[in-house]
């Protein structure tokens, strides 16, 4: 299970100040409690400051990999601001993410043509959001397609088969975690990810939803996650899923997880 760490996000209040006040020590403790806790890649948003999303990734970059030993996820849909970004990165980035919406497409095809670049490819189009399994994948299929033509490889493609709030309609859930598996299935060598926290809108105890959800998907496919990794109970439950799901011989994940103290919260 391939981890991106969310927490550094200017949406979220802490991290937007202090981004504008250019508070490197918080945002360098935040990245290093992420990496601590087992996210494989650190997340960077700056989405908030138009006009200053370019230097503010860049600041962003720069200060995550001074603190840790891990690559970013550079989570913008300008393509001015991820090449910003990726002039001070070291290693190989994850971009979140290319759509088939015609301007984010035509925009972000050249950033990422022919590179080593991990590629989140949103299941969204100008036609708007997918609500069923055949509708993610013929949006799917398009972006797959397009990106191996520019040479981008399968394995550094991530398909977000795009999470809705299965309050507003009670199929969303069902049909995001089919999407999975027909991706997987029929896409062999790409790879599926996903944010969780929508799935849950409007509704009480969203987190034990979002875990629930978790898991289901886990056990369609779903390899990859941009989650708090701080949530103990939700990164526990990913290697317990994992190791349920046949994807962790002789539990040796789930195994080190429990010598490593990751079940200690359960008393």
């Amino acid at each position: 299970m391939l981890v991106v760490g969310e927490l550094i996000n200017a949406s979220r209040k802490a991290i937007g100040e202090a981004i504008k006040a250019q508070d490197a020590e918080y945002i360098k403790k935040v990245a290093k409690d992420e990496r601590e806790a087992g996210a494989d890649f650190i997340d960077v948003n700056a989405g908030i400051f138009v006009g200053k999303e370019p230097e503010y990734l860049k600041w962003l970059v720069t200060n995550v990999q001074e603190a840790v030993d891990a690559p970013c996820c550079i989570d913008s849909p300008d393509p001015k601001a991820i090449e910003a970004a990726l002039s001070v990165h070291k290693g190989v980035a994850m971009i979140n993410s290319i759509s088939l919406e015609k301007e984010r497409y035509d925009a972000l095809i050249p950033v990422v043509a022919g590179t080593d670049l991990k590629v989140v490819a949103l299941c969204m189009s100008d036609e708007g959001m997918p609500e069923t399994m055949d509708a993610r994948l013929k949006i799917a299929e398009k972006l797959i397609d397009g990106l191996v033509k520019n040479n981008v490889p399968l394995q550094n493609i991530y398909v977000d088969p795009l999470v809705q709030p299965v309050s507003t309609n009670s199929t969303f859930a069902v049909e995001f975690i089919n999407s999975v598996e027909a991706i997987m299935t029929r896409f062999k060598g790409v790879h599926t990810i996903c944010g969780l926290s929508n799935v849950s809108y409007g509704l009480p105890v969203r987190k034990f939803m979002n875990q629930a959800f978790a898991i289901m998907a886990i056990g369609k496919g779903l390899d990859g996650l941009i989650i708090n990794p701080l949530d103990k109970m939700m990164m526990a439950s990913l290697v317990t899923a994992e190791a349920l799901a046949g994807r962790d011989d002789y539990c040796v994940n789930y195994l080190k997880a429990f010598r490593n103290n990751q079940f200690d919260f359960l008393g």
